[in-house]
């Protein structure tokens, strides 16, 4: 069992740039593939960026492809998402969330094992 806590959301500017922060607690995070959902009003909740466990594979959205990194300090049990040159159309919730290293290779909400309860996400032109 691992808790999974979001910070860093806010108001932006479109054109803007903003890092937001998932911090672990609980069982040993490296044991973990991470990644970062979306969702915005209105919508579904879509995939936006992950990493693996080992090998730090990375993977992203084409929507946010070029302007979206996902990063991860296992030390310090943490995973970031830098999010560049920020649109009107990323406005949404962002959550955390785990899977069990090996459980799945599919980015899909049915495939993750643990969910941060997100954080807030505003960018305005």
């Amino acid at each position: 069992q691992i808790q999974l806590v979001e910070s860093g959301g806010g108001l932006v500017q479109a054109g803007d740039s903003l890092t937001l922060s998932c911090a672990a607690s609980g069982r040993t995070f490296g044991n973990y593939d991470m990644a970062w959902f979306r969702q915005a009003p209105g919508k579904e909740r879509e995939f936006v960026a992950g990493v693996t466990w080992t090998p730090s594979d990375t993977y992203y959205a084409d929507s946010v492809k070029g302007r979206v990194t996902i990063s991860s300090d296992n030390a310090k049990y943490t995973v970031y998402l830098r999010m560049n040159s920020l649109k009107s159309e990323d406005t949404a919730v962002y959550y955390c969330a785990a899977r069990f290293f090996g459980y799945s290779s599919t980015w899909v909400e049915s495939a993750m094992n643990y969910w941060g309860k997100g954080t807030l996400v505003t960018v305005f032109s």
